[in-house]
This record gives C-alpha cells, structure tokens and sequence, in this order.
C-alpha cells in the first residue's frame, strides 16, 4: 500500500448511477486503501433525473452531495488530501466542483482538500445535450494552473470498436460512441470512446480488458481486475 493510496478515497458514481451500485467497488478498492478512509458519495437517481425532470440541474444536485461527504471527511482527517474517483459522467461534475468558479448559480471551495483526482470512462469531450451542457464549462473555465493544485488522471478502456458491420455488441458500441462524439467507429469502453475521455492538462491514460457499466458478472472499472488495471495511479 503506497503513501498515496493511504489518503481518503471519495467514490463519485456516475450519471444514472446510485451509490449502492459501488459497494463492490468499495470492498474491491479496500485491498489497497483502508476501508474505512473510503466514501461513496449518497447519489440516487431522481438526483440526476430530478423531480419534476430537471437534468439540466443534476449537476448541481450531485455537488452538492460531494459537497457534503468531501467536509464530512475533511473533518474526519482534516491534515490528509482527499482522492476523488470519480466514474463517467460524474468525472465531469467533479471537475466543475473543483473548479470553484460558479455553474448555474452554485460555485463550491473545497479544492484544496483535494489533491487529486482519477476519471474513469469520464466523457470530457461530448456532443450530447447534458453533457455538453458540463464539458463547455470545463473547457472555458479550466486553466493550466488548476493542475498545479490538483493531478487529474482519465483512464478509459479500450475494449470495444464500434461497427456497425459486426455483430450485436459492436453495433450498439457504435451507437453509444456516436452519441457522445458523434463518431462510431472507433475504440471505447462499451460506452465512451476513448478520445471523448482526453483531456488537456490531465494524465490520460488507455487501459485494456475493461468495461464501462457496473453490471454484475463483468470486469469493469470498479471491480477487482477493473481497479487492479488503474491502482498505480491512485
């Protein structure tokens, strides 16, 4: 267990994603952080949907959320940097959060407590409407200098190739990829291509043998094989 990997860990689920889907990830994570430094942020559904919808607003929903669970652990280990591993979308509300600059009204400023973050399938680059709505604002508001404060890592797999010539799995890859870059027929994690998940300033990084959604009976980012494929950049 590195000196890194010993600081509290904050799990950031991704859009559509509850916190209970992460539980695994959690006992998975903690053969290399202590279990009780890691916490996953109380996200439900109806926080990104919204009641009436309102998913233009989820990302302000779920900031605050983190919001609370990042000074619930600044209090618990106030002299120690938080880790955020953050999953898909909820890569790009880490990002907005931690850039302390006001989105939609709300603006947060707990940024130093964080010393770093790692994205995983986290979409930075998207032509689709919500996302877009987070990826813009990152872009203009992200400087160089924020990476000073806070090391970013995107990690995304590699493990499928869009076509729609193949079969079943690669045409719905296709599908998925086109949604978010308007592009299909190139490699990705199932559900984000790999170039959607760059970032200028950041560490990117291409792994292998991984998927994007947290369904039983596959390897994906949050379990045992998925999280022994980034750990070292923890």
């Amino acid at each position: 267990m590195t000196e890194t990997a010993r600081n509290p860990v904050v799990i950031l689920p991704g859009v559509l994603f509850w916190d209970t889907l992460y539980t695994g990830m959690k006992q998975a994570l903690s053969a290399y952080v202590p279990k009780e430094k890691i916490f996953i942020v109380p996200v439900h559904v109806h926080d990104w949907i919204g009641f009436p919808p309102s998913p233009e607003r989820s990302t302000n929903r779920v900031m605050i959320k983190l919001d609370r669970t990042i000074e619930a652990v600044q209090q618990r280990y106030p002299r120690e940097k938080i880790t955020i591993v953050a999953h898909s979308g909820g890569g790009t509300v880490a990002m907005v959060y931690l850039l302390q600059e006001p989105f939609q009204g709300d603006v947060y400023h707990r940024s130093a407590s964080v010393g770093r973050m790692l994205a995983l399938g986290t979409p930075f680059n998207s032509t689709e409407q919500y996302a877009k709505i987070k990826t813009d604002f990152i872009r203009k508001n992200l400087k160089p200098g924020f990476f000073y404060g806070c090391k970013v890592v995107s990690i995304v797999s590699d493990q499928y190739t869009g076509s729609l010539k193949k079969g079943f799995v690669e045409r719905m890859c296709y599908m998925f990829y086109k949604n978010v870059t308007g592009e299909g027929a190139v490699a990705g994690d199932g559900i984000v291509p790999v170039k959607s998940c760059f970032l200028k300033g950041a560490e990117n990084v291409t792994i292998s043998g991984i998927e994007h959604l947290p369904t039983p009976h596959t390897s994906w980012y949050g379990t045992k094989e998925g999280i022994e494929k980034w750990i070292r950049w923890l």
